[in-house]
């Protein structure tokens, strides 16, 4: 047996190299060659690509590609905590018509139970303060992060019982977290990490794979780390990075502000736009309830199952004594459509532009054991009905439209709703209206021209928009201004 023994920045590592025989030694011999022992934190930076999840512009599409500035990683081992920087532009697929690209930072931290954002202040911003939000949500995703490094995966690993099989020239490695998070790792024949699998809670998909691929192993001044690192999730990729650099061991203090303990109160405020119409706020993502005469039609399940719990109390106070028989669907954007299983388990019918319902049946068939929803208990079976085009749901009295926004780059089966005796429309992503005295855009939006250029090929006479996202309800003239077509009178 060869060893060849160096030392860098404080950090002993070993290659070990010809020696078959220590396959049973696999996790040890691995643990050294990463100085997993000796190193309690860690850095590294790189430049690549990142994805955004949940965000295909159609159910057969991988993630939307960003051109990744920069991403630097500060994780604490012993504290379970770390901070993750991204510097991000997104790229132009080919065929879309995407809104100019400007870059995007983020500041995302967890440390233990607790996940939140940090963003600086608003240029003009009266307070030098930053602004930290609370990500409960995000929790289990960025803790997977941390454990799912070469180091993070081979300090867990020792403790926490692993079970270790060898399979030809690799060995598998799988243990588990917190009694429900389970990770199974393959080392190759020189001892090295390079595939780390988990299983992570996701609304839409349910048990998630999050699978880390790593390779071109190199001498960094932190010691030995893979150059090269892929994540997946929900089968595309989210991260492909070129490291650039590694730091073993530096200072991560990461201290839990006052904002990311709170426990966040989900709020829902009904403010009524017309008789039996009602705009559902209270967050980042809004609903629009309609009554009709025996039932409810609701406009948009975003989120998750908290969201939607909330939104049916909600309801049963603002329209009681009446079922909630439809729901909208404005496209498959997973924060759109992450209530939607809650609906289902109530007996509510989906309603979805083609081919939405296909992809529905395909990922609400998968596994919800993590973190088991009201839709996983009860096992029903989702009713929909699905279209192209455009579809109407009347009750006699009210009619209720359901226009495709053909053409629309966010979204290839995207929807907007549409009430003809109220002139009410409801859209969500295609126009998203700024506060009142905020700075014009400068340059057009392309999913609001076309969803402007939309209302006016179909004729639809527009009073009120309500907009699934943004401050405040607006007018149609609000959105001739947004696109550049004149501009609204003060």
């Amino acid at each position: 047996m060869h060893k060849l023994l160096y030392r860098t920045a404080g950090l002993t590592a070993f290659i070990i190299a010809g020696c078959s025989s220590l396959h049973q030694n696999s996790l040890n011999l691995a643990s050294d060659a990463t100085g997993a022992t000796q190193v309690k934190s860690i850095q590294f930076s790189g430049t690549g690509r990142w994805y955004q999840f949940g965000q295909a512009p159609s159910p057969d599409l991988p993630w939307p590609p960003f051109a990744l500035k920069n991403y630097t990683a500060d994780i604490n081992y012993e504290t379970a905590s770390a901070r993750v920087q991204i510097s991000r532009l997104q790229e132009i697929e080919p065929g879309r018509n995407r809104p100019q690209p400007t870059e995007q930072k983020s500041d995302q931290y967890v440390s233990g139970p607790y996940a939140w954002n940090v963003a600086p202040p608003a240029a003009g911003a009266s307070s030098a303060t930053p602004t930290i939000t609370s990500q409960p949500t995000t929790t289990e995703e960025r803790a997977a992060e941390i454990w799912a490094t070469p180091q993070g995966f081979l300090r867990a690993a020792q403790t926490h019982q692993a079970t270790i099989e060898e399979k030809g020239n690799d060995t598998e490695v799988s243990f588990t977290l917190d009694g429900k998070y389970r990770y199974q790792g393959t080392l190759n024949a020189n001892h090295q990490l390079t595939n780390v699998k988990t299983w992570i809670d996701n609304p839409v998909l349910g048990d998630t794979l999050v699978e880390t691929q790593y390779s071109d192993y190199k001498v960094f001044d932190g010691g030995v780390f893979p150059s090269h690192i892929v994540r997946l999730q929900g089968g595309y990729p989210v991260l492909d990075l070129n490291v650039t650099t590694v730091n073993a061991n530096p200072t991560v203090d990461i201290a839990v502000p006052a904002e990311a303990a709170k426990k966040p109160n989900i709020i829902v405020a009904a403010n009524k736009m017309a008789d039996g119409v009602y705009y559902l706020t209270g967050g980042t993502h809004h609903s629009v309830a309609i009554e009709q005469v025996n039932h409810i039609v609701l406009v948009e399940a975003p989120q998750n199952e908290e969201r939607s719990l909330a939104l049916i109390e909600k309801l049963k106070e603002t329209i009681p004594n009446k079922p909630i028989k439809y729901v909208i669907n404005t496209h498959a954007h997973f924060d759109h459509s992450g209530g939607l299983r809650t609906f289902v388990d109530t007996g509510a019918t989906i309603v979805t532009h083609e081919p939405n319902q296909a992809y529905y049946e395909k990922i609400w068939s998968a596994p919800h054991s993590i973190r088991p929803d009201n839709l996983e208990k009860s096992k029903k079976s989702p009713s929909f009905i699905n279209f192209a085009g455009k579809q109407v749901i009347s009750d006699g009295k009210r009619n209720i439209e359901i226009h495709s926004l053909t053409g629309n780059s966010h979204n290839d089966a995207f929807v907007a709703v549409y009430l003809p005796k109220e002139k009410i429309l409801i859209e969500a992503d295609a126009y998203t209206p700024q506060a009142t005295n905020a700075p014009a855009p400068t340059s057009v939006n392309p999913y609001s021209l076309n969803l402007y250029e939309t209302i006016q090929k179909l004729k639809l006479d527009v009073g009120q928009i309500a907009a699934l996202h943004g401050p405040r309800v607006v007018t149609l003239a609000d959105l001739r201004a947004a696109v550049g077509l004149t501009r609204v009178a003060k």
